[in-house]
């Protein structure tokens, strides 16, 4: 049975699970976006496309960023912080894929304790990032990736980037939609697509 998420809960109760970068700068910024030419760890939007959580380690990842995000709130503390995690980690609520036992639940809470909140949670390089009212359609935001990413010489992270935006806008990743962003053939994006970025293509794939 699939199960509606239930952004509302964190929304009333004001949990922080999205900031966008703190200290570093914007090559580019407009009313609609931010471009950064060399990319920002430093961007966190948890829950923005329809994909759901369908793994323990990218539950745990999302633990881990509402704890950061939280840090000077009361939202970090015990037991403010296990009561949003049970509720993120309950199939019912609609965030997760999966039933997961109370002591996994729990060991995982623990771990999530043991780290400093000041400390960053490993995250993913991003370089177009939308603001949140830009008013931009799926199309718009294509369009604009694709002429901010294609600008220089194509390689393999500006293939990745394209991937992280797709994915990142509940869109399938395909060749043909990367070789669309980029400007390019599909017969030049498969020239470039290593085994790693094919695996990478294949698990955010598995994400929508």
């Amino acid at each position: 049975m699939s199960y509606d998420r239930n952004i509302k809960w964190l929304n009333d109760r004001r949990v922080i699970y999205r900031r966008e970068p703190v200290s570093d700068i914007p090559t580019i910024e407009t009313d609609k976006y931010m471009f950064y030419e060399n990319g920002t760890y430093q961007h966190y939007h948890l829950f923005n496309s329809k994909a759901k959580i369908t793994t323990y380690r990218s539950l745990k990842w999302h633990m881990l960023v509402i704890y950061h995000l939280n840090k000077d709130n009361k939202y970090s503390l015990s037991p403010f912080f296990e009561h949003v995690a049970r509720f993120v980690a309950n199939k019912e609520n609609g965030f997760v894929t999966f039933f997961i036992s109370q002591k996994v639940l729990n060991d995982m809470i623990n771990d999530v304790y043991k780290q400093d909140s000041e400390d960053s949670p490993k995250n993913k390089l991003r370089k177009v990032i939308f603001k949140i009212h830009s008013g931009l359609n799926l199309s718009e935001k294509l369009k604009i990736v694709g002429k901010l990413i294609g600008r220089s010489k194509l390689d393999k992270e500006q293939i990745y980037e394209c991937m992280l935006d797709l994915n990142h806008m509940g869109k399938k990743i395909t060749v043909s939609r990367i070789a669309g962003l980029l400007d390019c053939s599909a017969r030049t994006i498969y020239r470039h697509m290593c085994n790693d970025l094919k695996h990478e293509k294949y698990m955010l794939n598995e994400e929508v």
